[in-house]
C-alpha cells in the first residue's frame, strides 16, 4: 500500500489520483488541511507566498502518515526539505493561463479583472494599460462563482485546472505566452517522498517524464535564482526537445503596474544551467535586480 498525502478539493484529489492511478491499485489517500486552504481571503504572499499550500502535506510524509506527497509543481517552493525528493513530474498539462467570463479581446475600456497574482496583473496592465483589478481567492469553482458574483468582467485561472475539472468550456480565451508568461511550473504535478524510501523512490521514478521533468526543472532553478515566489511579478515557460536534448526557456520580470516588462529567452542542456542564466540576464543584464529592490 503507498498513502497519498494530498489537499481535499476537487482539483487536489484528481491530481493525486491522477499519480496514485500511474502507480497501481494499492493506493490510499490521506487529506490534509494547508495554510492556504484555512485562509481564503487574505493575498497569498502576505501569508507566506510559495509553501502555503504544501507545507502541512509534505509534512504528512516526513511524520510517516503518508508515503507520497502530491502537488501541483507551482505551489511547491524552490528547495523541498532535506528529509524529501522530488522524484517524479508526470507528464505536463496545458501551462497556460485563460480568462473566464469575457474574451481579452473582447474585454471593453477599463474592464475590471478578478485575479490576485501579481504576475497576472503585471502581464494584463502591460498589454492593456486600461485594465483594472480586484482580489480573487479560492478554488477554481469558487473563482467562477465569483466572477459573477462580484462583477467582474473576467477572472484569470490556469488554463489546466479548467481542463481537469471538466470546465474547458469556461475559458473565454487562453493566453498566448507571448500575453501572459505562465506561473513557474504552472500545469505540472509534483511528487514527493522521502529521500530514504528506496521502495517508494523506485516506483515514482518509474513514471516519471524526463521530458516535463527537465523543463519544471529549468523553471525552478530559474525562481530559484531570483529568491522569490508567487509574490513576485515573474513568469516562465521552458520546452526540452526530448528526455536528452536542448532546452528552451521564456522567461520575465515586470514591474506591478506593468510599466516595465523585462523578457530574455536562454537554450542549453543544463536545466539548472539554463534557469540561473536566465535569471542573471534579467537581473544583471537587463537591469531586473534594481527592479526586484523597489519591489523590496
Amino acid at each position: 500500500m503507498i498513502r497519498i498525502a494530498t489537499r481535499a478539493s476537487a482539483l487536489a484529489r484528481w491530481q493525486a489520483e491522477r499519480v496514485g492511478g500511474r502507480l497501481g491499485h494499492d493506493v490510499e489517500y490521506v487529506l490534509v488541511t494547508t495554510t492556504g486552504d484555512r485562509d481564503q481571503t487574505s493575498e497569498l504572499h502576505a501569508i507566506g507566498g510559495q509553501g502555503v499550500f504544501t507545507k502541512e502535506v509534505q509534512h504528512a510524509v516526513i511524520d510517516g502518515r503518508a508515503d507520497v506527497a502530491v502537488h501541483s509543481a507551482k505551489d511547491l517552493p524552490t528547495e523541498s526539505p532535506p528529509e524529501l525528493v522530488l522524484a517524479t513530474i508526470p507528464e505536463r498539462g496545458d501551462p497556460r493561463d485563460a480568462l473566464a467570463g469575457c474574451a481579452f479581446e473582447k474585454l471593453g475600456p477599463g474592464a475590471r479583472i478578478g485575479t490576485d497574482s501579481v504576475r497576472r496583473r503585471a502581464q494584463l496592465a502591460a498589454a492593456r494599460p486600461d485594465l483594472t483589478f480586484g482580489p480573487l481567492r479560492g478554488n477554481i469553482e469558487t473563482r467562477l462563482r465569483k466572477q459573477r458574483e462580484l462583477g467582474y468582467d473576467a477572472v484569470v485561472v490556469a488554463f489546466a485546472a479548467l481542463e481537469r475539472l471538466g470546465l474547458a468550456a469556461e475559458a473565454a480565451s487562453v493566453l498566448d505566452p507571448g500575453v501572459m508568461l505562465p506561473q513557474v511550473a504552472q500545469g505540472a504535478l509534483a511528487a514527493e517522498c522521502r529521500i530514504d524510501d528506496e521502495r517508494t523512490l523506485a516506483r515514482l521514478r518509474a513514471v516519471d517524464d524526463r521530458v516535463a521533468h527537465r523543463a519544471v526543472d529549468a523553471e525552478r532553478a530559474y525562481l530559484r535564482e531570483l529568491g522569490g515566489g508567487c509574490g513576485l511579478p515573474c513568469g516562465a515557460l521552458a520546452r526540452a526537445d526530448g528526455s536528452d536534448g536542448a532546452i528552451e526557456l521564456l522567461a520575465l520580470i515586470a514591474s506591478l503596474d506593468g510599466h516595465v516588462v523585462l523578457r530574455t529567452r536562454v537554450a542549453g542542456n543544463d536545466p539548472r544551467d539554463v534557469g540561473a542564466t536566465a535569471a542573471h540576464d534579467l537581473l544583471d543584464g537587463k537591469g531586473g535586480r534594481a527592479l526586484l529592490e523597489d519591489l523590496a
